[in-house]
């Protein structure tokens, strides 16, 4: 996200309130807006549509269509997008950018196969065994699929430091979908909840296809080298592995509370868990905070002091070297200190709003038992993604694996675990989980501190090594006539 730092630099250099609160803004318009966008329309609709006036059965069937299309989608894309970004940065470093399409096609290709292959199969599922209508079916199915592309694009207009068009996109595909939707059931007298899908649904394909555009706007020259990014998967396989287990840990422990007895069934096909689902959404939002925080943070200060320590490494005197370092892990430091202190304040805040005005609005019983534990392993887990990015950042993928792995088994143990316990440890599993990832990430960082010199100096090659004849062991031989004189 290193595009963001010279428009956050202008606002933050004025030194006044109203400059950090318009860098705050801009901060959550680039990473959080599209979210926000997506669930004020999707509130927007119900409000105007009279969506409460729908049977339970169809809003039942809406809602848990919406949260499998969201969830799975993210799930689907995660194996991939963390290689494909290697690739991408190191194409663009080396200026081949015309290796970005084959990039871009290849991964396109992959996360159509592996979201179809989950998605058709569930779908047949759901028309078979669930008797659900098959458009109905086949809308959610195509919302899914234009869901994946969206995410997908993303990746790439990240990349070309587009963040203001993602949430422009965003905004047009949901003032679409809101404006077709009172087409649809003022206009046409359609129902209201497909309708609502439909709608959502479209405006999805409009957001994909803007998107779709404009990478292939920015990129035209195609060099047709394809084996080149099969080949990062291999390479780089620990990301394919880290991105699945850090994306699965986020919602395992939900998967095990869909199977408890908390769990709704909707049409024989999905199943979820109303109470601990609201609670983890509940959860998340008083976190969210730590991702601007920490965006904004690290485009100022961190992310200034790792290229200039990259440029003592490349050009730099040991003198020079050692200093860059000693003020790049000071800055880490300090950049996770400010983020526990900021956090926790807003955390705070947020929480006894929550525990205070949502009984009043109908948010009470098991959500508000289970939501305090949650908003702490949220806590910490924002904090444990942050460490997942300086370890990136230091390329210590090991230690990320090892991180991300500990995260995702710990939460699935523990909330297991916290099945057969009161309502309020259920989230229990997300905090201990969080914790341990936190934990061995914090111990990587300081293992690569220590060890930082040997990463940077000592594991390059004085020879490409390669297939062929071994070379002959003779490297002189003095010529007879040279020893006879």
């Amino acid at each position: 996200m290193a595009g963001i730092g010279i428009r956050l630099q202008k606002f933050y250099e004025k030194k006044s309130i109203l400059a950090h609160l318009a860098g705050f803004g801009y901060s959550m318009v680039v990473t959080i807006a599209p979210m926000f966008l997506i669930i004020g329309n999707v509130m927007l609709m119900s409000a105007v549509l009279g969506y409460d006036t729908a049977s339970y059965t169809r809003r039942g069937l809406f809602s848990s269509t919406l949260l499998y299309i969201f969830i799975f989608s993210l799930l689907t894309s995660s194996p991939f997008n963390g290689v494909l970004s290697r690739y991408l940065a190191d194409v663009i470093y080396d200026e081949h950018y015309d290796d970005i399409l084959p990039c871009f096609d290849v991964g396109i290709l992959l996360n159509v196969l592996l979201s179809c292959g989950v998605g058709i199969p569930f779908c047949i599922w759901e028309c078979v065994r669930g008797h659900v209508n098959p458009l109905f079916v086949f809308t959610g199915f195509c919302g899914f699929i234009s869901l994946v592309f969206v995410f997908y694009a993303m990746l790439y207009l990240s990349v070309c430091k587009d963040y203001q068009k993602i949430t422009l996109y965003f905004f047009i595909g949901m003032a679409a979908a809101f404006g077709l939707s009172l087409f649809f059931v003022k206009v046409c007298h359609r129902e209201t909840v497909y309708s609502m899908l439909l709608s959502l649904t479209c405006g999805f394909f409009i957001i994909a296809v803007l998107e779709l555009a404009t990478v292939k706007q920015y990129f035209k020259k195609n060099s047709n080298h394809y084996r080149n990014v099969l080949s990062y998967f291999r390479k780089y396989w620990m990301l394919v592995v880290i991105n699945i287990l850090y994306i699965l840990g986020l919602y395992i422990h939900n998967f095990v509370f869909w199977g408890s007895d908390m769990q709704m069934k909707v049409a024989n096909s999905f199943v979820f868990a109303p109470a601990y689902d609201l609670a983890t959404c509940l959860a998340m939002f008083t976190t969210i905070s730590a991702t601007i925080i920490f965006i904004s943070h690290v485009e100022m200060y961190f992310h200034k002091r790792y290229k200039a320590y990259s440029e003592a490494v490349i050009g730099g005197r040991w003198e020079d070297i050692e200093n860059t370092k000693t003020r790049m892990f000071r800055q880490l430091a300090s950049e996770l200190l400010n983020l526990v202190r900021v956090q926790f304040i807003i955390s705070i805040g947020i929480y006894l709003f929550c525990i205070i005005v949502l009984p009043h609005m109908g948010v009470s019983g098991r959500s508000l038992q289970i939501y305090p534990c949650l908003a702490v392993g949220y806590f910490v887990l924002f904090l444990f993604y942050s460490e997942i990015v300086f370890l990136y950042y230091f390329n210590d993928l090991t230690g990320a694996l090892l991180a991300s792995s500990s995260f995702c088994v710990i939460t699935f143990v523990i909330s297991r675990m916290a099945l057969g316990w009161d309502y309020m440890w259920y989230g229990l599993g997300v905090l201990a989980g969080s914790f341990v990832g936190f934990t061995i990430a914090y111990f990587r960082i300081r293992w690569a501190e220590k060890h930082m010199d040997e990463h940077i100096f000592c594991t390059g090659l004085l020879f490409p090594i390669k297939k062929g004849k071994k070379p002959d062991c003779v490297v002189y031989k003095k010529n007879s006539k040279e020893k006879g004189e």
